[in-house]
């Protein structure tokens, strides 16, 4: 629902399925028992997914100006390899345009999020308390969109991404003599992951006579071995010369600019090569960099019966090239570390119901081999 609350105000608010409160995924899996919920036809829980307030100047096109506060949609120009179709952005953003030329018209869009706040009270089951430790994603995307000719269109986006103490951090030396005994960075591993980023062990536990001289009760979390700060350039390519039926190229390239090889392979637990039989350890073999291209054709937006859509892309997403809990959930099964390409289809069973089918097929890139197929019939209705 979306309202006008007049002035130049408006706020909206949505509720989605899901089996859990994942920021990826508004998938219910029917007879699936979860989180108290589901299963033996029992009931499912509602997610409150959007609920924000909007202030805009202009509300044109092509001339407008918005601050957005809450829990709102993806304000950025980009593709599943760095932000999933269902991603909501808690915080607030500030979007612009404003058409400087006839088909030239400059965009922009920034904004504080908060990823993770910590309990003031950690570690919640202990007398000690620990130093709140924020986690929060600073971001920035300017671009263009420039109509080429009068049935050619082209839009670009340039967008940084600093994701502030995101990464595992190494605890003061303690010993933790049960699994509820907590250490100063917890609260730096992920609250919520997929599968694809390098990881490393957060805890410095001192060896004792307590856990066998660290030989048993080690009790250690795991948390993200690098830093992210993602530079992200985006683009879109449309030709309606054969309206009503678009034809669009669509890319993407992302390289995380804090990503460091040494560093990482000096504490990384997961993707790495074959052993070494001299230190014992394989290289590690992950990466920074990500890509996506694809083409697509058919009605951009479906109106009528039998309006039709196909689409084929190729993407390569290396295991910290971005923040695995954040990209498509679908893809290889949701997080980085992959590549390989996408088939879709649909069509239109009326101007509000819609049938596809989907096909991707993944490979990982770091690591054991890992093949991934994954089909997808949706059917799709909207009001």
């Amino acid at each position: 629902m979306d309202v006008d609350l007049r002035e130049n105000f408006s706020a909206g608010i949505r509720i989605a399925t899901g089996d859990s409160n994942t920021p990826t995924s508004t998938n219910q899996s029917l007879g699936l028992a979860n989180q108290a919920q589901g299963g033996n036809f029992s009931k499912y829980a509602i997610w409150l997914d959007r609920g924000f307030l909007k202030y805009e100047l202009g509300g044109q096109p092509n001339k407008n100006l918005a601050v957005t506060m809450g829990r709102f949609d993806n304000p950025f120009f980009s593709t599943e390899i760095i932000w999933d179709d269902d991603i909501g952005f808690d915080g607030v953003a500030l979007q612009g345009r404003y058409q400087v030329a006839k088909g030239l018209t400059p965009f922009f869009a920034g904004g504080a999020f908060p990823v993770y706040n910590t309990d003031f009270n950690f570690a919640s089951n202990q007398p000690s308390k620990f130093r709140s430790d924020d986690k929060w994603l600073y971001a920035a995307q300017g671009g263009v969109e420039w109509k080429v000719a009068r049935k050619i269109e082209f839009k670009v986006g340039a967008a940084y991404y600093d994701f502030r103490d995101i990464e595992g951090k190494l605890s003061d030396p303690f010993v933790p003599l049960t699994a509820q005994d907590a250490g100063n960075t917890d609260i730096s591993r992920p609250a919520f992951a997929q599968k694809g980023n390098t990881y490393r062990p957060i805890r410095d536990i001192i060896p004792t006579a307590d856990n066998d001289f660290g030989t048993s009760r080690q009790f250690q979390y795991f948390g993200l071995a690098t830093k992210f700060r993602d530079l992200a350039i985006t683009s879109r390519l449309d030709f309606n010369h054969f309206e009503p039926i678009q034809l669009s190229l669509l890319g993407e390239y992302v390289k995380n600019l804090a990503w460091d090889e040494n560093d990482i392979d000096a504490i990384a637990v997961n993707n790495r090569g074959p052993i070494n039989p001299t230190t014992g350890v394989g290289r590690y073999e992950g990466g920074d960099t990500a890509w996506i291209a694809g083409v697509r054709v058919g009605k951009p937006k479906f109106e009528k019966l039998w309006d039709w859509s196909l689409g084929v892309s190729y993407r390569h997403v290396e295991s910290d090239a971005v923040v695995d809990g954040f990209v498509d959930s679908d893809f290889g099964g949701g997080g980085t570390n992959v590549e390989g390409y996408t088939l879709y289809g649909g069509v239109a069973l009326s101007p509000n119901v819609s049938f596809a089918l989907r096909w991707m097929s993944a490979n990982e890139l770091a690591g054991p081999p890992l093949k991934t197929d994954v089909f997808q019939i949706e059917v799709n209705g909207k009001f």
